[in-house]
Order: structure tokens, then C-alpha cells, then sequence
């Protein structure tokens, strides 16, 4: 929950408790929550009360990109750039989609290239890897979102498996 739309995080697990997510916790000041499931419920309703939860508490028209503990294990797996031999995973991003791009949005992707920085799409995901860094590059969320007409949240690679390290306690103690 960065840019415009702040929300100190003890605020926002105050929601996701209240919404009934008892034991959710942060990770840092991005809106990284990290909580157990209820009762199975499909993700894509988990994010809708998450959604109207954040909506009715603070205004924010927000969307929640939730993925489970081995959706990430699968994510860090599927890294096109981790074979490299000079793969520096402190250049390496992923952007998290609400929802997989339609083909247009895909279309409209496939002819972009601004070397040395890359990107892959892969399902709800969109690897990025900046070699030289991400100070100057053009693949930023907003881009992405504004070409292929999906809401995303960009983190880090040591983000990434921090949160699944956090979410795999959080599977011991279930």
C-alpha cells in the first residue's frame, strides 16, 4: 500500500483482523500481509473482502494480489533469470497481477524491449530483471498496468522470500 494510498500497517492489520484474519501480519511498510486462509475459500473471494475491507476502512480502491505459500515457492522455481551465471537476484523484481493478461494485453507487450532490462511474462507474474539496476529503467508497474489494462504490485526478490519464509511458520503452527 505505498505511493498515494498510505496506511500504516498496524492500521491495516487492524482491518485484516477484523475481517477475521486473526493471526495476519505485516512485513515492512508495503503492504505485504501475511495471513492463514479461512475455510478454503477461493482467492478470488479472499481478495474481494480483503478489497471492500480496505475500501470501508480507508476509501482505497485497492486491489489484493494473494498468493499462497506454494503459488510463491512456484514463483521463486520459475525465475527465467536464476540459471544466469551472473544472475543478481538484488536486480530482480516481480510484479504480482490481479488476473493472468488477456492476449491483447499480451500483444501489446511482445514487441517492447529497452535492453539491458528484461521482463518475462509468466501467468499472473511478471519477472523483471534490471542488470544495471531499476534507477533508470522503464519497466515499472504502472507501465505494465497501463498497457495491458491489469492491476499490479511490484516486490523485490529478498521480499519475495522473506514473505514465504514468514508465510512457511506460519504453516508449522497451523
Amino acid at each position: 500500500m505505498a505511493g498515494h494510498n498510505k496506511i500504516r500497517m498496524t492500521d491495516l492489520v487492524a482491518v485484516f483482523k477484523k475481517t477475521g484474519f486473526s493471526d495476519a501480519e505485516t512485513f515492512i511498510q508495503s503492504g505485504n500481509v501475511v495471513f492463514t486462509g479461512t475455510g478454503g475459500n477461493p482467492a478470488e473471494e479472499l481478495a474481494s473482502k480483503i478489497e471492500s475491507s480496505i475500501r470501508a476502512g480507508f476509501g482505497f480502491e485497492i486491489a489484493a494480489m494473494i498468493r499462497t505459500p506454494d503459488e510463491i515457492r512456484k514463483i521463486i522455481a520459475f525465475n527465467p533469470y536464476l540459471p544466469e551465471k551472473k544472475f543478481d537476484p538484488s536486480k530482480s523484481a516481480v510484479i504480482f497481477l490481479d488476473q493472468k493478461p488477456g492476449e491483447e494485453g499480451l500483444e501489446k507487450m511482445r514487441a517492447i524491449n529497452y535492453p539491458p532490462d528484461r521482463f518475462e511474462i509468466i501467468g499472473r507474474e511478471i519477472y523483471i530483471y534490471c542488470p544495471d539496476g531499476f534507477g533508470r529503467t522503464k519497466l515499472y508497474t504502472n507501465f505494465f498496468e497501463n498497457k495491458m489494462k491489469v492491476a499490479g504490485t511490484a516486490r523485490n526478490w529478498n521480499t519475495i522470500n522473506t514473505i514465504l519464509g514468514i508465510a512457511e511458520k506460519k504453516q508449522l503452527h497451523e
